[in-house]
This record gives C-alpha cells, sequence and structure tokens, in this order.
C-alpha cells in the first residue's frame, strides 16, 4: 500500500473537518501541510480550526501555513454561520489561541513540495485563492506536485449560491480560472454533481458516534454535533434530503477509490464577468472532435461514483483509525 502525501487546502468548515478527521484517521493518507484560507469562517477562525485539528488529534508536528484572507476579486468575502457556524465547527465554539501574525508563512509551502517531490498531492477542498497564488508565485514548482483534486463547480446541476455557480468557485472565480487554465497538468475536479449525493445519514453518524463514546475517542465525538447542525440547514433547504451531503469529505475518498469513481474529461473554464453568470463552471461536453471543441483547458469531472463504496470505506477507515505518533 503506498501512502499518499497531502498538501491540504482548506477553509475549515463542518464537511472539511469531516474530510480532515477522515484523513488523519487514514492509513492511506499522509498530511504532510495544511493551507488554512478564508471561506466558511476567516482566516482567522479557520487558522484556529487548524491549531484544535491538530491539539485533538496530537499531530503537532504537521504545519500549518497561513493562506488567503480575500478572494483576488477584491471584494470582502461572505462567511456562513447558518450553515457552518460562528467558528466554522457548527455548535462548538474554538477557544484556541493563535498567533495569526506568526501564520504569515505561506512561502514556506515551497519546502514541503520540494521535500515530497512527484510524491504530494494537493487537496483543496475551499476557495482557491491561496492555491492560485502559489501558481502565480511558484509556476515551475507546482510541475513537482503529482495530481490536484479540487472540490467545486456544478456543471449538470444547480449552483448552491447562485442558480448556476458553487461556492468555492463562486467565491473567487478569479482564482479559480487562474488554477483551471495554467495547471500544469489536468485537475481532478469533484463537483456538487456529485457531491451532493455523498450523503452520511443520521442513523450511520448516530452509530459511529456510540463507536466513539466506546472507544473514548473525543476527536470522533465531535463530528455529531457537527453534523447535525449540517443537516438542519440542509433540511430547511431540501425537506426530503436523508442526511448531510459531505462534500470535501468526498474529494478525499475519490484519492482513495480512484476506480470507484468515475470521470470525464472536458474542457472547462470559469465565468469570471460579472453577471448572473459570474462563478459558472462551464464544461464543453458536446461530443464533436477536440479541435472542434472551445479551446479551454481539459481537466477530469467526476460524475458519478460508488455510494456503497462511499460509506463503507468512510465507516471502516472512521472505526479503525490509524495510530500515529504525535
Amino acid at each position: 500500500m503506498k501512502v499518499k502525501n497531502i498538501l491540504l487546502f482548506s477553509d475549515f468548515g463542518i464537511d472539511d473537518m469531516v474530510a480532515a478527521a477522515f484523513a488523519v484517521f487514514n492509513e492511506e493518507v499522509n498530511v504532510v501541510g495544511i493551507v488554512a484560507d478564508y471561506g466558511n469562517v476567516s482566516k482567522e477562525k479557520a487558522l484556529q480550526n487548524a491549531a484544535y485539528l491538530r491539539d485533538l488529534t496530537g499531530l503537532t508536528e504537521i504545519p500549518v501555513f497561513g493562506g488567503a484572507g480575500l478572494p483576488l476579486t477584491g471584494d470582502m468575502p461572505e462567511f456562513y454561520p447558518e450553515i457552518h457556524g460562528l467558528s466554522g465547527l457548527g455548535p462548538i465554539l474554538n477557544d484556541v489561541v493563535v498567533d495569526v501574525d506568526f501564520f504569515e508563512n505561506f512561502d514556506e509551502i515551497k519546502r514541503i513540495i520540494e521535500q515530497y517531490e512527484n510524491d504530494i498531492l494537493i487537496v483543496n477542498i475551499g476557495r482557491l485563492s491561496s492555491l492560485a497564488t502559489a501558481f502565480i508565485l511558484y509556476p515551475n514548482l507546482l510541475k513537482q506536485v503529482s495530481d490536484i483534486y479540487i472540490m467545486g463547480g456544478a456543471f449538470f446541476v444547480p449552483g448552491n449560491v447562485t442558480p448556476v455557480a458553487e461556492a468555492n468557485i463562486y467565491g473567487d472565480p478569479y482564482a479559480a480560472n487562474i488554477v483551471l487554465s495554467h495547471a500544469p497538468k489536468k485537475v481532478y475536479i469533484i463537483p456538487l454533481d456529485v457531491t451532493m449525493s455523498a450523503i452520511l445519514t443520521p442513523a450511520l453518524v448516530d452509530r459511529l458516534h456510540e463507536h466513539f463514546i466506546e472507544t473514548g475517542n473525543q476527536f470522533g465525538q465531535l463530528l455529531k454535533p457537527m453534523i447535525d447542525y449540517y443537516y438542519e440547514f440542509y433540511q430547511k433547504q431540501f425537506a426530503d434530503i436523508s442526511g448531510s451531503p459531505m462534500h470535501d469529505l468526498l474529494t478525499f475518498w475519490a484519492i482513495m477509490e480512484e476506480s470507484a469513481i468515475e470521470y470525464i474529461e472536458a474542457p472547462v473554464k470559469v465565468v469570471v464577468d460579472k453577471g448572473v453568470a459570474f462563478g459558472q463552471t462551464i464544461g464543453d461536453f458536446r461530443k464533436l472532435p477536440a479541435e472542434k471543441k472551445e479551446n479551454y483547458q481539459v481537466h477530469y469531472i467526476a460524475v458519478k461514483f460508488d455510494y456503497r463504496q462511499f460509506i463503507e470505506t468512510f465507516y471502516r477507515v472512521m472505526t479503525n483509525p490509524v495510530e500515529r505518533e504525535s
């Protein structure tokens, strides 16, 4: 089994924390660095949550880097306490104190990428502002990254911020356009088309919670109140939804279970012109010869996944966490 080294870009809302739990419990994943960005919460709160994650898991050796505090649009970011809570952790108020000035250290991601040259994946589950900045500052360095996975976009389904735009892309379409237009290789895009079906049911969450209580896993015991909070929001939006869609968790799972998720290759463009389509992800899915399609960069777009395998893998990992040295 080959362990996958991950440099994680995250805005640390609820589904980010569930994905992070899945990653640190998982023997096939090695998180080698965390970039904490604005997005679901402010950059400052994202840094607090990254520090909280390290404290809860004892993985204090994982370096944390301060990412972007603002989008490249220059607009003030909008946060979503009604979805993720005031601290990004639902009802849990994180009072971890961090020296934000200390985390003006984004340049140090170069050291991480060079250390794991050609054996490191970037997983971006928040806004793309920091990753776009890395593309601008270190274009040759990014060629040393083996693959890039992003959670974002909506192609054949409605958006979740506007009728056509998904939150991570809409939050900074300029950054998304930079990443998808200048990536050194095809990016794996995990859009709402699949993530809205990555449901954790209340019954599964309750079963896991009982397990975490029995085993004394304090970090695991925090997941239920966060996921329940998240589910309450989604029930208000979709009366018949059967559980909480875990957008970011599916992105991590896709890295592990490559054969259980189906992609199509298509040219992709992000709309950056202000208007009703601002932040829309456009894929050219026409059945035409490549030379007759739009001249956008081609990427992998997830369109289907094995839900049963998703749940089985998630439950197995969460109930058999790897013992890591702290």
